[in-house]
C-alpha cells in the first residue's frame, strides 16, 4: 500500500473524505465492542466534529494520504489540545491520526507519523506529542509506543456524567 501512497497538505474539499474515515473507524469500534472510545454516532452528523475537521483544513495543519487518487488517512497537527497539559518546550502536537479500516496494516499511519517527524524537524522543535484513548485493552497506546512514542501523564476529559480516559504520549525527536 504504502509504495503508492502520497501524502499532500489538505484542504476544505478534503474534510468530507476524513469525516468518512472517522466514520468508518466509528463503526468498526462499534463492531469490535469499544463503544466507550468515540460513541456510536457518526463523526459527519455531529456539527462540532464537522467544524473542528473544517478548522484543521482551514489553518493549515490538515494532511491527508492518498492511494490511487483517494484518501486514505488523515493526520492533523499544530498546537495542543486544550484538555492536556502544556508542553514546557516548543513542540509539533499531533490532534488527528486516522487511517481507512479497509487498508489496516498497510503503513498509513506509520507514513503519516514519520510527516508528522519531519513537519516537527522543519519547525526546528525536537518534541512531538500525541494523546490518545486510554481505556479499554490499551491497544491505541500500544500501538503509539510501537511508533516510538512513550507514555507521558494519563488524563480524563468529562463527558456527560462520566469521565473519557486519555493518554498523553511524547516522542523526542
Amino acid at each position: 500500500m504504502t509504495s503508492s501512497l502520497s501524502i499532500r497538505l489538505g484542504r476544505s474539499d478534503d474534510v468530507a473524505a476524513v469525516l468518512r474515515l472517522l466514520d468508518e473507524a466509528t463503526i468498526w469500534l462499534v463492531a469490535n465492542g469499544r463503544t466507550d472510545q468515540w460513541g456510536t454516532e457518526a463523526h459527519s452528523t455531529n456539527p462540532r466534529r464537522v467544524q473542528q475537521i473544517e478548522g484543521f483544513a482551514a489553518d493549515g495543519g490538515l494532511w491527508v494520504a492518498e492511494s490511487d487518487g483517494r484518501v486514505v488517512g488523515a493526520l492533523a497537527v499544530g498546537e495542543a489540545m486544550s484538555y492536556v497539559p502544556a508542553a514546557t518546550e516548543p513542540e509539533l502536537y499531533i490532534r488527528l491520526l486516522v487511517t481507512d479500516r479497509a487498508a489496516r496494516g498497510g503503513g498509513i499511519g506509520t507514513e503519516l507519523l514519520e510527516h508528522a517527524r519531519t513537519l516537527a524537524r522543519e519547525l526546528g522543535v525536537e518534541l512531538l506529542r500525541v494523546d490518545c484513548f486510554g481505556g479499554g485493552d490499551g491497544a491505541l497506546i500500544r500501538y503509539y509506543e510501537k511508533q516510538g512514542f512513550t507514555r507521558a501523564e494519563p488524563f480524563g476529559v468529562p463527558v456527560s456524567d462520566s469521565e473519557w480516559p486519555g493518554q498523553l504520549l511524547y516522542q523526542r525527536l
